[in-house]
């Protein structure tokens, strides 16, 4: 559950930042390479800031395991 939350949630801010961009000013193009940088980094360092604000929300991934 957690691993399909942090999946949603990344395409939904890098798709936002497209269609911020295009509608609204280049500069939201940014957001989406935060996005992406973080993704990046969390694949190297297993520390992903979204999975902190789920343990705050207490939700569980399914076997158990970080994402």
């Amino acid at each position: 559950m957690r691993e399909r939350i942090v999946r949603a949630v990344a395409g939904t801010l890098v798709l936002t930042s497209i269609a911020l961009a295009h509608f609204v000013d280049i500069n939201w193009l940014w957001l989406g390479v935060f996005v992406g940088a973080n993704l990046l980094q969390s694949s190297f360092t297993k520390f992903c800031p979204l999975e902190k604000i789920l343990d705050a929300f207490a939700v569980k991934s399914n076997d158990g395991n970080c994402c």
